[in-house]
């Protein structure tokens, strides 16, 4: 027994709203769209006239290892945090998973909500500064209640947190579910892991949440995504976009578990696309990985909505 006068907080009476009747700041009317075939031929002027220098070179390098990858076979894993969902990328990553470039998907909690809730509203991110006066703050009850069902359920039947949730979008049959990336992977069989962070995403104020089914479901995932690294050794690429601590900190983790389990893991690439060059991508991802030697790291600096869709432009200008 808790030797604690401070006892846990009961979120049984916790008052929760629709979702339809939250207005929300993205919308999938606002969503990028993938290139066609014939664009992208168009596109290829633009590309080759970028300077062959600095983050120019870094984009041309980083595509063509995408392209080298997949015709190695090698695994191309792209880590995601939530701002590249809201940023309306998803089309942009559906079409690159359809062609073979995005051979698995890691993500943290706030990609799976934004994601999810896109899925079946086709809108996500609530206005945080108006809606945490009142406490209604992350309050919509389907996001809590839904997401942590799947969990539940998927735990029981040993999947992890990211397929217990794609797995729960494709049963419902979403009416957004195209603009997905969490929908459209698993129809495709591409892996998601979930990486949560118990405390830090709004589907654990909901009394729907039990911490026993996160906690295995997102492990599970650890280890999912930690096999899923030995697959970039010779020839294969992770990419880190949008995730300043979680996923770096998980990727680290998962080169170290590789290699003590003696797999080399060489001869890869690891990339950090951001708006903002933080810490731990650049020392989890971009130097440490790779140091000795051991494989090639870059960091490229912009907007997500910008340099996604270029590096996009690249890959399959690169074919």
């Amino acid at each position: 027994m808790s030797i604690y006068d401070n006892h846990p907080i009961d979120l049984s009476g916790i008052i929760r709203y629709p979702l339809a009747s939250r207005p929300s700041k993205v919308t999938v009317r606002d969503f990028a769209r993938a290139l066609s075939d014939d664009e992208v031929r168009s596109a290829a002027a633009l590309l080759d006239s970028l300077p062959r220098i600095l983050a120019g070179n870094s984009l041309r390098k980083i595509a063509s290892a995408i392209v080298d990858a997949r015709a190695r076979n090698r695994a191309v894993i792209w880590g995601i945090g939530g701002h590249v969902i809201k940023t309306g990328l998803a089309p942009v990553l559906i079409d690159l998973m359809r062609r073979g470039y995005v051979t698995a998907i890691a993500t943290n909690g706030s990609g799976a909500i934004h994601d999810f809730e896109i899925a079946i509203a086709g809108w996500t991110s609530e206005d945080v500064d108006t809606a945490l006066g009142s406490g209604e703050f992350g309050m919509a009850e389907e996001t809590g209640q839904l997401i942590n069902e799947a969990i539940k359920r998927g735990v029981n039947e040993d999947c992890g947190a990211g397929e217990s949730i794609c797995r729960a979008l494709v049963e419902m049959n979403p009416p957004f579910g195209e603009f997905s990336l969490l929908h459209e992977a698993y129809k495709m069989r591409v892996p998601v892991t979930v990486h949560l962070t118990i405390g830090a995403d709004i589907t654990h104020i909901h009394p729907d949440a039990e911490g026993g089914a996160i906690g295995r479901g997102s492990y599970r995932d650890f280890l999912l995504f930690s096999s899923i690294v030995g697959n970039i050794d010779s020839g294969g690429v992770y990419l880190n976009i949008g995730s300043a601590v979680t996923m770096p900190e998980v990727f680290l983790k998962a080169v170290t578990v590789v290699r003590n389990l003696g797999n080399k893991l060489q001869d890869f690439t690891t990339a950090n696309f951001d708006f903002i060059q933080h810490y731990r991508p650049q020392t989890n991802v971009v130097r440490r990985p790779v140091a000795g030697g051991l494989g090639q790291g870059y960091s490229v600096t912009g907007h997500h909505e910008l340099m996604i869709p270029l590096l996009a432009a690249a890959i399959r200008n690169s074919c």
